[in-house]
């Protein structure tokens, strides 16, 4: 079993591709080697070949790296299943895998997070919780988004992480709880319990 990562940043014309490409490509970097496994296409789209567990976490480090960006915001979707074919670039490889991804991800409308399996019961309720988790994602602002994205990288505490980024330990505090971190810290363990359960 393999997770496909589809996605494609909102609003990438407003901003000059050279400040956000090479963040996204550090996140990408931190997963596997381009082509293989990951690969930006068509400017703003891009597709990640990751392990089941470690999706969710890197869908979420996505998110945070690109919301930096005033005005920009990413769309998502995790497709979980098999690889039936490698090609040396991920965008021709193919598998459910896949095609899981690139149909949640043509469903995506208004939700910036979507997520498909073979298991209907588990992506109702992932669909869900991720849906009511993009309320509060969705509206991260630079700050926060450099902040949370920080704290899940580092996994440090407040007092580090406020070392970390020449802040305020109280700021560090009122950003972590108005972004929601200990909410998402909460989805990304039950997502990864779940998903164990069953890869």
């Amino acid at each position: 079993m393999i997770a496909i990562i589809t996605g494609d940043i909102i609003n990438s014309r407003s901003i000059d591709a050279h400040k956000w490409i090479p963040e996204l490509k550090k996140v990408l970097n931190k997963y596997g080697t381009e082509p293989k496994n990951w690969e930006i296409y068509r400017g703003d789209s891009f597709q990640i070949e990751i392990v089941p567990s470690d999706a969710l976490i890197a869908a979420i480090l996505i998110k945070s790296t690109i919301k930096q960006f005033k005005g920009l915001d990413v769309r998502i979707a995790i497709g979980i299943g098999e690889k039936t074919y490698e090609s040396e670039k991920i965008t021709e490889s193919n598998g459910s895998a896949f095609i899981y991804s690139g149909e949640a991800f043509e469903k995506l409308k208004k939700q910036t997070l979507t997520i498909k399996t073979i298991w209907q019961d588990f992506n109702k309720t992932m669909n869900l919780m991720f849906d009511l988790a993009s309320l509060t994602t969705d509206n991260w602002t630079p700050n926060s988004s450099l902040i949370i994205k920080t704290a899940i990288e580092s996994n440090t505490n407040q007092k580090e992480l406020a070392d970390l980024l020449h802040k305020k330990q109280s700021n560090i505090s009122t950003s972590l709880k108005r972004g929601g971190f200990y909410e998402i810290q909460k989805l990304l363990d039950y997502y990864q319990q779940k998903i164990k359960s069953k890869c």
